[in-house]
């Protein structure tokens, strides 16, 4: 599986209505962390086929951004029945994006 990009308008169906765990990364293309995260996040998406790993560019989200609070990125949330469960800040490894998401299967 790989990772997906979603909109405002696709994120509550998505991520809110899934029953599976649900991996969002808040990023934006000029972020070079967020940058740095992709391929990381990607090696993830293929690994881990039972979590769903999508991204939501804070500049085309600004909706969602604002209403999860994101004010700094990348943001990694860990969605599990459309509540946010983990939430994380910042460049990540595989180990603990995995941690991230383990307790919630």
């Amino acid at each position: 599986m790989t990772t997906k990009h979603i909109t405002d308008e696709e994120f509550e169906g998505a991520v809110l209505g899934s029953s599976q765990p649900i991996l969002v990364d808040f990023w934006a293309e000029w972020c070079g962390p967020c940058q740095a995260m992709l391929p990381r996040l990607e090696e993830f998406a293929k690994i881990q086929t039972d979590v769903k790993v999508v991204k939501c560019n804070v500049d085309e989200c600004g909706e969602t951004a604002s209403k999860f609070r994101i004010m700094s990125i990348p943001t990694i949330i860990v969605f599990k029945d459309g509540v946010r469960v983990e939430q994380a800040v910042g460049l990540k490894t595989g180990d603990e994006l995995l941690e991230m998401v383990a307790k919630h299967r």
